[in-house]
């Protein structure tokens, strides 16, 4: 399935970003913990490399947690500081917050050596629907910013200042001109970082149940009812909407309403803990 979405309002969310990150002096990077490599954004490298950076790990709740630890170990091997939170639990509040002050521990000490006070601004970024805004509610305990479950709901710039004197930047949830590997791309969809409206989700379905029938076939058993997953991805989906009672009149299957129900049990985390990722 080949997907490419790249709207004109990625492209000045984008060139906002590169102008605002002078401004800033850290970066909030929050990655979709079910799929962290598919939501590193290439167009974000000039960003990173340019202020000290931490990684957050988002989505914990959703995801399968040795695979997380193994992608934390990663980053972490790489330099990186990176913290793995839930931000639909506010109590991540305070592992946010202290993560936060960790990585501005430099800028803060080189104002106070001046003998100035001024607020650490962070810039925090991420693919679409990745969880950002909400994640600045989370750590500011209020809810500040506008959240949606689908790409798109953050338009332009926010900012919310946090009791700990820091500044933090929402952003537009931002993805890439070309996707080179279509793995990615079709990881991204899964998660809702794409619009089901641009692609063919039956399609993106049957190739979401090929990879799960392989790395979590007992979640599939469990969730639908299957015994047999040895058949075609179409052929185990029709299985899905006989289980379901997905079928229209004259008794042919109603395998969008099936392919829509498979995405959303994902993304909702009815399928269990998965990622669909490990760091190589």
């Amino acid at each position: 399935m080949k997907i490419q979405w790249f709207p004109g309002h990625m492209t000045k969310a984008l060139r906002l970003m590169r102008e605002s990150v002078k401004a800033v002096d850290i970066i909030g990077y929050v990655l979709d913990a079910r799929a962290p490599y598919a939501c590193l954004n290439p167009e974000f490298e000039t960003l990173t490399d340019r202020k000290p950076c931490l990684i957050i790990l988002n989505k914990a709740d959703l995801a399968d947690s040795a695979k997380v630890e193994k992608w934390k170990n990663y980053f972490e091997s790489k330099g990186e500081t990176t913290v793995v939170v839930s931000s639909v639990n506010i109590n991540e509040s305070k592992t946010l917050s202290s993560a936060f002050l960790t990585i501005a521990k430099p800028v803060t000490e080189k104002y106070a050596k001046k003998g100035v006070f001024k607020p650490v601004r962070a810039m925090i970024i991420g693919v679409p629907n990745s969880g950002k805004s909400t994640l600045i509610n989370c750590v500011s305990t209020r809810k500040l910013a506008v959240t949606g479950d689908k790409p798109g709901v953050t338009k332009g710039k926010q900012w919310v200042r946090l009791s700990n004197g820091i500044e933090l930047m929402d952003t537009p949830g931002t993805l890439w001109p070309k996707f080179i590997d279509d793995k990615t791309a079709q990881h991204l969809v899964y998660i809702g970082s794409i619009k089901d409206d641009i692609i063919d989700i039956v399609e993106a379905a049957a190739l979401f149940l090929e990879e799960l029938s392989v790395m979590y076939p007992d979640s599939l058993k469990e969730r639908y009812g299957l015994t047999d997953l040895d058949k075609k991805p179409y052929e185990i989906m029709l299985d899905i909407c006989v289980k379901r009672g997905y079928v229209l009149r004259g008794g042919e299957y109603d395998t969008e309403r099936c392919a829509k129900a498979i995405l959303d049990d994902f993304r909702k985390g009815r399928l269990g803990k998965i990622t669909l990722e490990s760091p190589q």
